[in-house]
């Protein structure tokens, strides 16, 4: 496979990735931290990074209105949910490693 093609394939991976977060909304940012150990908000924030790294000057707040697909104080208001005691627990044991 070329370089093009790769990209392009990863791209569209990617799109694919966010239209399908986006409209799961009932799926929490904590619950694919749990799982996955990252959520929305890390691929939002790596969106940024790639940006910055290109000479493109773009916020967090910028980056996660892109991801989201719309303002985030605006998602989070309309989906997102205060996380369970449960929740907690299971992140403080998933992350204890974190640095």
């Amino acid at each position: 496979m070329d370089p093009q093609t790769k990209l392009e394939l990863e791209a569209a991976a990617f799109r694919t990735l966010q239209a399908h977060l986006q409209r799961r909304t009932d799926v929490q940012n904590i619950d694919m931290m749990n799982l996955t150990g990252f959520c929305r908000n890390c691929l939002s924030r790596w969106y940024q990074e790639a940006a910055n790294e290109r000479g493109i000057e773009m916020t967090k707040e910028e980056a996660r209105e892109e991801f989201y697909g719309m303002p985030f104080n605006e998602w989070r208001a309309a989906h997102q949910s205060d996380a369970s005691d449960a929740q907690k627990a299971a992140f403080e044991i998933s992350h204890k490693d974190a640095t």
